[in-house]
């Protein structure tokens, strides 16, 4: 009979010996309702040697006629497997769900190839010292104090041997001593054994007082034994997986049964290490008696004959020196590293660099921060640089490679960032031929941390073949301190993630810091952590000027004679006005007005109004690729940035201009009132409430994650806000 999942496979995962009574007539009762044998219910029962009877499967077997109550099916039989580590092949994929990982198809535990593995040979002692055997053992396994377990009296049943309950009262000191002192005759010391039956040992310290779970004193080594493949097969495998194996014995038989290293300070760290132990094994072609997974298991002890054949200690202290160790290199082992290369070997042949996405400034594949202060436009310069690349354009003076582009908008509703699309193109002049290659993700009131953003964001975009990935701004997305080295270094490398799995590049903006920003170097403007700065590929920096009164007259008049020079030429009456004429505001529009019927008198004030609310900016360069580029001077002439084509902002000292603000700053600027520091906490937190309600549920701890404070710094801000309720470390809006 075919089933969706093998219950076979199931049950091997499950251990007669830790279930109850109805634990285990569950189980019968799941095989039958499934349609299996009775024969599979009892070949596992089997394996609880102390309770299994002939008959009794058979008995209870046909009782199981269904009737009332609730069934016991299948799913029963693969749950409790689960519970204990069972993944069912059936189960294997699924669409990938919104907090899903995006990762490859490799198993990360996988790492021995058995291409290449060779069989090595395991060879009796020459010289065989029972009583050695033994003493090393214990040696190497238990400290002198320490109580340990071993039977040597056995019973057959059914043609096979079992083990007694045996001893557990003598210390391993007193054990040694002994078989130090017995000539060699090995059962003086724990008692004759039957040469075809062996004995055995148990490899966990115990309290002297049972041999039972309960009686452990120290979680400290674990079983692995499997006996699917050759002898030379099963030595050759365990040690490739390097796992920390204190002793390795031959059992006399068909397996070798390795004491491996697991350290754990509980019953059940315990259990989830051995888990996991066996998980490895498994996925690495060794298949584990999963029954072996008990603290007080026996195993083959060395120094035993059995069956014409010898339990003996092959090896001690192989593999990995430690679990936490063996675990660091298992899961590093995968680590999808590339290996190093030499570099003679690629000298004559070195890859081709990556294209340039900026002309001068950044490549793709690779990652720019653009920073500034509040009310440079930065948004805007975002917006530009979409646009540009999209319709294959120049940005504030730089050539774009033009393909596909993603903006990701954290901080505006959605129907203001597509106007703010719309009116960028308009300012800039030009027309949405390519806006087919502009995505926006709106994500504002549902932005989450950057970590778990990152996976979200590769998977939407996987596909779609972007040359560059816009994201505005970071703030929203930063957890932790921004002042912190380690926390901001882990924040960026999430910007890694998303330039190698989508080979795209990565542009973001960060404010700056307070205070007077002219004397610094641009790297050193962005707030917070100098990781900000020396993490991207490129950094532009943008720096206000101090736009004197003089300056802003002549800019006045040029753009008012400019303005009126277009109204004469489009009259035909441009050759009647003098070239001085048109140098000054006063006698262009004079001209314009006796020249040109109809002439709109209220230019030159619209003209005023518009030249005295742009703003100067100059943007400096620190990059890695590229040699450093003459700071660039724009006006920031909303929605849109123009370059300085004059020259006039060439002059300007914006050290000079901090320099005095600064000092006015000191002498004559009020610290904030109590008024405003309580308006900027509410903002914190509401900006917190919002960046943390993605999915729709905002608690205590993810708020205080994101701001970087304790609970109770966001639970007194909550209440002094007044406009949110605290239930149970949820918290919601009144």
């Amino acid at each position: 009979m075919e089933h969706d999942i093998d219950l076979k496979q199931a049950l091997e995962y499950i251990d007669p010996g830790t279930l109850d009574y109805q634990g285990w007539i569950s189980i019968g009762m799941g095989l039958h309702d499934a349609g299996y044998p009775v024969e599979v219910w009892d070949d596992w029962s089997q394996r609880d040697r102390g309770r299994y009877h002939v008959g009794d499967c058979a008995k209870k077997w046909r009782s199981f006629h269904g009737g009332c109550g609730t069934p016991i099916t299948a799913g029963t039989i693969v749950k409790m497997a689960m519970d204990s580590g069972f993944r069912p092949a059936a189960f294997g994929g699924h669409e990938l769900a919104w907090g899903d990982t995006i990762g490859g198809g490799k198993d990360d535990l996988v790492v021995v190839d058995h291409a290449w593995l060779e069989g090595k040979e395991v060879a009796a002692p020459s010289d065989w010292d029972p009583a050695k055997q033994l003493i090393k053992y214990l040696e190497t396994l238990f400290d002198a104090d320490e109580a340990v377990g071993y039977v040597t009296e056995s019973y057959e049943k059914e043609g096979r041997y079992l083990p007694s309950k045996g001893n557990w009262d003598r210390t391993a000191g007193a054990l040694i001593q002994a078989l130090s002192k017995c000539g060699g005759d090995i059962g003086s010391v724990i008692g004759d054994y039957n040469k075809d039956a062996g004995a055995w040992i148990r490899f966990n310290p115990l309290d002297g007082r049972g041999c039972k779970n309960e009686n452990v004193t120290e979680y400290r080594y674990a079983l692995v034994e499997s006996d699917t493949m050759s002898i030379e097969e099963q030595n050759a495998l365990l040690r490739e997986l390097e796992l920390p194996i204190a002793t390795l014995t031959h059992s006399g038989g068909k397996s070798l049964h390795a004491i491996v290293r697991i350290d754990a300070g509980t019953y059940e760290e315990y259990r989830k290490r051995v888990d996991y132990l066996y998980e490895v094994c498994k996925k690495n072609g060794l298949e584990i008696d999963r029954q072996n997974r008990n603290p007080s298991r026996l195993s083959r002890m060395p120094g035993i004959e059995r069956k014409g054949g010898k339990q003996f200690l092959i090896d001690t202290n192989i593999g990995k020196a430690s679990w936490g160790e063996w675990k660091e290199w298992i899961e590093s082992i995968n680590d999808d590293l590339p290996d190093p290369e030499c570099m003679a070997d690629v000298w004559d042949n070195t890859p081709e660099l990556a294209p340039t996405l900026i002309d001068g400034v950044l490549r793709q594949g690779h990652k720019m921060l653009l920073a500034g202060p509040s009310k440079a436009g930065k948004s805007f310069a975002l917006i530009e640089l979409c646009i540009a690349i999209a319709e294959g354009r120049s940005w504030l003076g730089f050539g774009c490679a033009q393909g596909r582009v993603m903006y990701v908008n954290l901080e505006l509703d959605r129907a203001s960032c597509l106007h703010r699309f719309k009116d960028v193109y308009a300012a800039m002049g030009l027309q949405p031929t390519n806006a087919s290659n502009l995505d926006i993700w709106n994500l504002r009131g549902r932005s989450v941390p950057m970590d778990q953003l990152a996976p979200k964001l590769i998977r939407r975009a996987a596909k779609k073949d972007y040359m560059a990935i816009v994201i505005d701004p970071i703030y929203k997305v930063i957890t932790g301190d921004e002042n912190s080295a380690d926390q901001m270094a882990a924040f960026c490398n999430q910007f890694d993630k998303v330039c190698t799995e989508l080979k795209c590049a990565v542009i973001y903006c960060h404010h700056h810091s307070k205070g007077a920003q002219g004397g610094k170097r641009s790297m050193d403007r962005a707030s917070g952590s100098g990781v900000f700065a020396r993490d991207p590929d490129a950094m532009l920096d943008m720096i206000e000027l101090d736009v004197s009164e003089d300056l802003r007259k002549q800019e006045i008049n040029n753009a008012v004679c400019g303005a009126c020079a277009r109204v004469l030429q489009r009259s035909g009456k441009l050759a009647e006005v003098s070239q001085d004429d048109l140098c000054s505001q006063r006698a262009a529009v004079e001209a314009c007005t006796r020249l040109v019927p109809g002439f709109d008198q209220t230019l030159p004030s619209k003209i005023q109004t518009a030249v005295e609310a742009r703003s100067a900016w100059r943007i400096e360069g620190t990059l890695r690729e590229f040699p450093k580029f003459p700071p660039v001077n724009v006006w920031f002439n909303y929605p849109a940035h123009f370059v300085d084509a004059t020259g006039v902002l060439a002059d300007i000292n914006p050290e000079e201009a901090d320099s005095w603000k600064q000092t006015w700053r000191k002498n004559f600027q009020q610290k904030k009132t109590s008024k405003e520091r309580k308006e900027d906490r509410k903002v914190s937190i509401e900006t917190a409430f919002e960046a943390c309600g993605f999915n729709g549920k905002v608690t205590l701890e993810g708020l205080a994650e994101y701001m970087g404070v304790t609970e109770k710094t966001v639970r007194n801000r909550l209440k002094e806000h007044g406009g949110f309720w605290i239930d149970e470390g949820n918290v919601g809006r009144k």
